[in-house]
């Protein structure tokens, strides 16, 4: 019985090899883009003249932030320092600003948007 199986094998291992090979694919070469000109580097970014004038806040606005010329990017993280500071950032809704008595003179009532808060700046800086 041993001699049978070891001759069914072999001839399994003959029909294997005597299998038509198939025919190889074809691969298409794709040809490559024309090269480009090579891109010109980006100079660091310039901060814009315009935000970086210092200005001098005035009436509430110099009451919160102080009344020394600085520039608006200044102001507005000054401002942002104080409202973090005195938790006045809503806790349900973050877009929200609640005033205290400070920020009541600035924006003339009791809760402002973050979105308003450049508006109620623009008309205390000079």
């Amino acid at each position: 019985m041993a001699t049978a199986k070891k001759a069914k094998k072999a001839t399994a291992k003959k029909a294997k090899k005597a299998a038509p090979k198939k025919a190889a694919a074809k691969k298409t070469v794709k040809k490559a883009a024309p090269k480009k000109a090579p891109a010109k580097k980006k100079a660091a970014r310039k901060p814009n003249p315009a935000f970086m004038k210092p200005l001098m806040p005035t009436g509430p606005l110099a009451a919160i932030i102080g009344s020394t010329p600085m520039p608006r990017t200044e102001v507005t993280s000054k401002i942002w320092a104080y409202i973090k500071k005195n938790k006045l950032q809503d806790a349900v809704n973050k877009r929200m600003i609640n005033a205290d008595e400070k920020l009541r003179a600035l924006f003339g009532k009791a809760q402002a948007s973050m979105f308003e808060l450049t508006k109620f700046v623009s008309k205390h800086l000079k």
